[in-house]
């Protein structure tokens, strides 16, 4: 049992990570709004494929909720009915919560298929709960982290309905996306508080707030970014796909702010990885810290001498989300020591 609830704690875990990757996906595609309704999309449950499916049609068969566009804005079935020869405007409701009533059905596919790895995520995270139950006698905090993490997960959910009902407002985005990470370090401490062995040197106090320290730098270079990225999301709007050489020219001081933040983020990090093989603590993790920021910084040097090339905008979230969970599982090891060492 105890095997089986770590490998599903594992599973969840990569399930939100491949949520976020598939959320900076969403955005770098311009995407965010390919489902314009929630949780289904334009009212099915597997959407579209082509503009035609969304046109009214007469004797149709109709079910509540069904959407279509009619005169470029989107109509909402009331209830479930069979269509005559003529549109009957009292069938229909206005989707009220925007105005935006376009179908791409690149857009569309992209955003569902994040969609069901988020609900993928969900499900995988209520197995955590359930299984947490024989845990209980081992360890009542290893069922309420679980516990917690599935409301969190509903949560996120909520969040995700109400970005897609603003129309994509960038500190609701934002809000996601800390949401995540925060559901990750979640499943990470889960992870690492149901090992059955622990044999870790102790380490002295202000070597942990270090680590704390750099954390809490990440996360301030990740909401940096995430400013940064709206920047570029309204030069996208403003000049249109194609113009990569444009987006940040000029740039904005944040995004100066931002790179030369990256270098305190790395002097914290080597300094830490010297500190800790000083002291002959395991420092394969914080190889994997220092990895992952020179990971971070060869994509954002891709993005900005080298004009956005394909793939580098996700890439570069996805090496910030998965710095952020290599810190936090270091945190972890470092605050639960089992063994002295002398220093």
């Amino acid at each position: 049992m105890k095997i089986r609830f770590r490998f599903w704690v594992g599973l969840s875990i990569v399930l939100v990570y491949g949520v976020i990757a598939a959320g900076a996906i969403v955005r770098m595609t311009g995407s965010g709004m390919g489902c314009p309704d929630w949780p289904k999309c334009f009212g099915y449950l597997i959407p579209p494929t082509e503009r035609a499916q969304l046109d009214w049609k007469a004797t149709h068969n109709y079910q509540a909720g069904q959407v279509i566009i009619v005169a470029e804005e989107l109509r909402v079935a009331n209830n479930d009915f069979r269509s005559s020869d003529q549109y009957n405007p009292t069938n229909w409701e206005h989707y009220d919560q925007h105005d935006y009533a376009i179908f791409n059905p690149v857009h569309t596919w992209i955003e569902f298929l994040n969609r069901l790895l988020g609900a993928l995520g969900g499900l995988a995270t209520l197995v955590v709960g359930i299984l947490s139950f024989w845990q209980w006698k081992k360890s009542k905090l290893i069922a309420l982290v679980a516990w917690l993490i599935i409301f969190g997960m509903g949560f996120q959910a909520w969040l995700g309905k109400t970005v897609v009902d603003s129309n994509l407002q960038p500190f609701k985005i934002t809000i996601h996306m800390v949401m995540a990470l925060l559901i990750v370090a979640l499943l990470l401490y889960l992870y690492y508080i149901s090992k059955t062995e622990k044999s870790i040197k102790a380490i002295p106090t202000y070597i942990k707030g270090f680590a704390v320290l750099a954390l809490v730098l990440t996360l301030v270079q990740i909401a940096m970014g995430t400013q940064v990225r709206q920047f570029v999301d309204e030069q996208i709007d403003l000049l249109g796909e194609g113009t990569q050489a444009l987006w940040l020219d000029p740039a904005p001081i944040l995004f100066y702010v931002h790179r030369s933040f990256s270098l305190l983020v790395t002097g914290l990090n080597i300094w830490l990885f010297l500190a800790l093989r000083k002291l002959q603590f395991p420092t394969a993790q914080m190889q994997q810290v220092l990895t992952l920021i020179g990971l971070e910084i060869a994509t954002g040097i891709l993005m900005y001498y080298f004009d956005f090339p394909f793939s580098s905008q996700p890439l570069h979230l996805l090496f910030a989300s998965l710095l952020f969970g290599a810190q936090s599982y270091l945190i972890f090891h470092l605050f639960q020591p089992t063994q002295s060492v002398s220093t």
